[in-house]
């Protein structure tokens, strides 16, 4: 018996995949860490009869639909939920099960939407207890957890920004102010570009309508200088930016928060794609990539890429696959992948100019103290970066070996934007290698060799 197509990832990217494969008839196994399908936007409650009327009912209803969908074709997708991919190859996966095993996952094909995390932004104070990735703190306000302690002050750029600030104070959250590091004036140079979304934009000025309404600051041109606390956050620095995000410290301000959102946009997540050997490249924004070409097929053929790590256009990839799978003939698929990238491209217009707006600026790399920690699972300071950087160290692996970052338990998901930035403006070259990840990408329960030791005695 063949093995079926496998996917990597149950937000919308994965489970529209899923289901186009499904409408064909083409059964498919779907993988996710998670205890629910739908990814982090719209996962929902993680418990039952929560309500969650503060995200809006428009977030309710697109919430709902997209599952009610899903269970359409629950028959013709295998769901493996709580199911954690630790490494891959050509031809299977590896996976932590949810009794602690790990399991070998042969396919035929592989589609993989792993979705994205937060980009880190290292400054004086950013590992007290208090200070929170904003995608992070949307994730407990959307799964009905718990919402922040005290006052709540938001910073970084991007839409998320405002949205969150409206969604914390709709659950009653006390918000201090909102710091966007940004210039206004960037954003509206880009207005033709935004309205490309009619729907999207409305959206937004309503959001700061409903600031402003509520007597909700909102800054523009402004960000995070230090976070103070001894034991947890009291206080926080924000202060003007220029365009490229030097603070001015002679304006800067000192509020009195228990809480500090950080959000500085999100990258793919590239640890299964780097491990599997698949070809990379830099983005523009200074993060790796996998190449994918006009089917969103990586360099292997058989293995497809959609969702944040396939550049947002996911409904091609299932045609692809469909078109490997005979179940569509060529014609068909280049009609069907046309309307596709017709439909996505006022999408991805907004979406450049969103990009253009949040460009980051070269004053972020400078918040860093000499004592601040960039690796948080090593320890590695700023301190420890300058000092190999004056010895001539000019590439990650050499940083790496130099200093030890990238060595602990997250294999550099926290620490290598930063180290990869400054290594590029040190050195004046695009690329400065990457850190491949290791196997396993996570970490594992000795409970989990135990069960690889008792196969192997069985084998034997």
């Amino acid at each position: 018996m063949s093995a079926k197509p496998v996917i990597v990832g149950g937000g919308p990217a994965g489970m529209s995949a899923a289901m186009e494969l499904a409408r064909h008839g083409v059964d498919s196994v779907l993988l996710d860490e998670a205890s629910r399908v739908g990814g982090v936007v719209y996962r929902g409650p993680l418990r039952e009869g929560v309500v969650l009327d503060y995200l809006g009912e428009r977030y309710r209803e697109n919430m709902q639909a997209l599952h009610r969908e899903f269970e359409q074709y629950r028959n013709r997708v295998d769901t493996r939920l709580d199911t954690r991919i630790v490494g891959g190859g050509d031809g299977e996966l590896f996976a932590l099960t949810p009794d602690e095993q790990v399991e070998a996952i042969p396919y035929s094909q592989l589609l993989l939407a792993a979705g994205c995390h937060e980009r880190s932004v290292p400054f004086p104070g950013w590992t007290l207890p208090g200070v929170i990735m904003l995608g992070g703190l949307q994730l407990q306000i959307k799964s009905g957890v718990v919402k922040p302690l005290g006052r709540t002050a938001l910073v970084g750029t991007g839409p998320l920004l405002p949205l969150v600030a409206c969604q914390l104070h709709r659950a009653g959250v006390e918000v201090a102010g909102v710091y966007e590091a940004s210039a206004f004036g960037r954003l509206a140079k880009e207005a033709i570009a935004l309205l490309n979304q009619p729907q999207l934009f409305l959206d937004g000025l309503s959001m700061v309508a409903y600031l402003k309404r509520h007597g909700v600051p909102l800054h523009y041109g402004w960000g995070v200088v230090e976070a103070h606390g001894e034991a947890e956050l009291g206080e926080v620095t924000v202060a003007p930016y220029d365009a490229e995000w030097h603070a001015d410290l002679t304006r800067s301000r000192r509020l009195q928060v228990q809480t500090l959102a950080v959000g500085y946009g999100f990258i793919p997540r590239t640890q299964l794609t780097q491990q599997m050997g698949l070809e990379h490249r830099y983005d523009d924004d200074g993060y790796l990539k996998p190449v994918n070409d006009d089917w969103q097929r990586s360099s292997r053929d058989n293995v497809h890429l959609a969702g944040d790590i396939g550049g947002l256009r996911g409904g091609v990839a299932p045609l692809s696959m469909l078109l490997q799978l005979g179940k569509l003939d060529q014609a068909q698929a280049l009609s069907r992948r046309q309307a596709c990238l017709d439909e996505l491209a006022s999408i991805l217009r907004f979406r450049k100019g969103i990009d253009n707006f949040t460009r980051r600026g070269r004053g972020q790399l400078a918040l860093p103290a000499r004592d601040t920690v960039i690796c948080r699972c090593e320890h590695a300071t700023r301190q420890d970066i300058d000092t190999a950087l004056e010895q001539g160290v000019n590439d990650l692996i050499s940083l790496k070996m130099r200093t030890r970052v990238s060595m602990g338990d997250c294999q550099g998901k926290m620490c290598v934007g930063y180290c990869s930035d400054r290594l590029r403006e040190h050195t004046g070259k695009r690329d400065v290698g990457w850190i491949r990840p290791r196997f396993p990408l996570d970490p594992l329960p000795f409970s989990a060799f135990s069960a690889i030791d008792a196969q192997q005695t069985e084998e034997i």
